[in-house]
């Protein structure tokens, strides 16, 4: 990937993996999907309750099924920057392809 990245100009360190990071921007990325293909917010509430072993292991580990709220909550936004006729904002500071870095 290092190769790849410097091809497409990009002289910095890989980025830092970071588990509550990619999990936010997997929920805007699914919820743009979402929006993408035209689900209205019932129809992504059923697609994510199709999900039942996702849905199962987080109530198990999380207590809550966090990926339907995460997803529902960026749908809602994304919902409501379109009805208002402003762009979305990414809730991540700073936004993606800007995260942390590895030292160099």
């Amino acid at each position: 990937m290092k190769a790849f990245a410097r091809d497409l100009g990009d002289g910095g360190a890989p980025f830092r993996w970071e588990h509550e990071r990619r999990t936010l921007i997997r929920a805007e990325l699914d919820a743009a999907y979402f929006h993408f293909y035209g689900l209205q917010r019932d129809e992504v509430q059923h697609v994510m309750e199709s999900f039942d072993t996702l849905r199962r292991r987080e109530e198990r580990q999380l207590g809550e099924f966090r990926s339907k709220r995460l997803i529902l909550d960026r749908y809602d936004a994304m919902a409501d920057a379109a009805r208002s006729s402003q762009a979305y904002q990414t809730i991540l500071d700073p936004p993606p392809g800007h995260g942390p870095r590895h030292p160099a």
